[in-house]
């Protein structure tokens, strides 16, 4: 039981993050191409992506990493666990805001392209949100990572 749910763990916590850096890439990128329907079409994929790929993830990795860490007898309070709680929290703190910014940037990049304008200036300020709350939150996550890893005590 315990290597198959070490398996779940592993393989969502890279889906989850693999998702987040790859979304990150695309929509960083296409924001920066200034083209319009690339926007479109890259900020509907990014939030497709986080309710398809991310979001069970994240429930996926607390609920798996706590079953993992009941079989293998760790105390709930170990150091390196209390480090990736807080890590997850922090990097959940800032991908809920990053989520309805996704959204509602996807939304204004449908409005522009549907009435052929140029994209707000609030899309552009939701585009500096969205990059500066992805930064501690990918950080948090190489962290988990090697605590992971290392279970430094």
């Amino acid at each position: 039981m315990y290597e198959w749910l070490k398996l779940i763990h592993i393989l969502s916590s890279v889906l989850m993050v693999g998702t987040g850096f790859g979304s990150a890439f695309y929509m960083f990128m296409a924001n920066r191409s200034n083209n319009l329907q690339a926007q479109v079409i890259v900020s509907r994929l990014v939030v497709k992506a986080d309710w398809w790929f991310t979001t069970p993830t994240v429930i996926i990795q607390p609920v798996s990493g706590l079953a993992l860490v009941y079989l293998a007898g760790w105390p709930l309070d170990a150091n390196w666990l209390l480090w990736t709680y807080a890590l997850y929290a922090l990097a959940a703190v800032c991908w809920l805001p990053v989520v309805w910014l996704q959204i509602r940037m996807r939304n204004m990049a449908l409005e522009a392209s549907a009435n052929s304008t140029a994209l707000p200036a609030l899309f552009w300020r939701y585009a500096r949100y969205w990059e500066m709350l992805g930064y501690p939150a990918f950080v948090a996550m190489l962290a988990i990572y090697w605590l992971m890893v290392a279970k430094p005590l």
